[in-house]
């Protein structure tokens, strides 16, 4: 395992290893801090030098779960699963179902406008938000490691000439396009066929497991270094092999009333990103739970979930016994060393 290196101006710099790391902050050469949890130590003078190695990123693209390699010619510096957002298409239909349910009741209502989005070419809302998350994990990548490239497994749909099976074809074209000119500008962009990822691997020895949604370093990243060793060079096997997973947290729409009527006829205010006045997602520190980011609210009182699992652990903490940390957007699970 190796610890990112940043100095004074939130520039990253070569990693270092965990005992030099620990040797800088003894000696108040450096401070440790977290960026989106991942640990990592700050300089506090000017580093002795800025030289440093080419890395690249190899990414693995998948509809559940996909993987990440940060890796050099002499190390393999991080290796990321993370989960894609795959609820905002169910979101989307339940919304539309609940809209025109309402424009039926004999309620007073505005007129429905007319289709906005009517032969635009606008990305669909569930495509569009898989292709960001892709971009904020790399955005945040860089902000970690000197990245200088960054290999993507290129991804295509298989046209047949239906129109039901083709909707869905444009779309991922033309994500993937805006995501390349995104990626663009942060670093070079390279892209990898399929059949040329599989004939790496085979040359390489490795083998990918079949369980999609397994935590192993076999199931995603094990192409994601593949293609980011195609770029550097360097050693035929990663050095690290350990796991760091990464899942969005997911928010709901504000709505004035749930989508059913509680006892009494009455209905209870329901989404939104603010929970008693604090950012949902706040990472804070109860006396009784420990760490645990902020949730929703009812009744006065806070709902407090677990900050690796996202397990809800109350619904019932007060906001004076809750210590706010820092805003988290997706939640960082470190895997056991096998």
């Amino acid at each position: 395992m190796f610890v990112p290196v940043i100095d004074q101006h939130q520039q990253p710099l070569m990693p270092t290893t965990p005992a030099r790391a620990r040797r800088w902050i003894s000696s108040g050469k450096a401070t440790p801090c977290w960026k989106r949890g991942i640990f990592c130590v700050r300089l506090n003078g000017e580093p002795s030098a800025r030289m440093v190695q080419p890395i690249a990123v190899g990414l693995d693209p998948g509809s559940k779960k996909e993987g990440y390699s940060v890796v050099s010619a002499a190390h393999t510096y991080l290796n990321l699963q993370a989960d894609t957002p795959h609820w905002v298409k169910e979101a989307l239909t339940r919304r539309r179902h609940m809209r025109r349910t309402r424009r039926g009741r004999k309620t007073p209502c505005r007129q429905p406008r007319t289709n906005r989005l009517l032969n635009s070419k606008q990305l669909p809302p569930s495509t569009k938000a898989r292709w960001q998350w892709k971009l904020r994990l790399c955005r945040w990548l860089m902000s970690l490691y000197p990245i200088k490239a960054f290999v993507v497994e290129d991804v295509k749909a298989r046209t047949t000439g239906k129109r039901a099976w083709d909707r869905s074809f444009s779309p991922l074209q033309v994500g993937k396009a805006w995501f390349y000119a995104e990626l663009g500008k942060l670093a070079a962009v390279g892209t990898a066929q399929g059949w040329q990822t599989k004939e790496l691997r085979d040359q390489l020895g490795f083998t990918k497991t079949r369980r999609k949604t397994a935590e192993l370093w076999g199931a995603h990243c094990v192409d994601a270094w593949v293609m980011a060793y195609s770029w550097v060079g360097g050693r035929l096997s990663p050095d690290n092999t350990n796991l760091v997973c990464v899942t969005p947290l997911e928010w709901h729409r504000r709505q004035l009333h749930r989508l059913e009527p509680a006892k009494g006829g009455q209905r209870s205010p329901y989404g939104g990103t603010l929970s008693l006045g604090v950012k949902r997602g706040t990472l804070v520190n109860h006396p009784r739970f420990g760490l645990a980011y902020v949730g929703g609210t009812m009744r006065g009182r806070l709902s407090l979930h677990a900050a690796d699992t996202g397990k809800r652990l109350t619904q019932k903490a007060r906001l004076t016994d809750c210590r706010r940390r820092k805003l988290l957007r997706w939640r960082v699970r470190h895997l056991p060393i096998c």
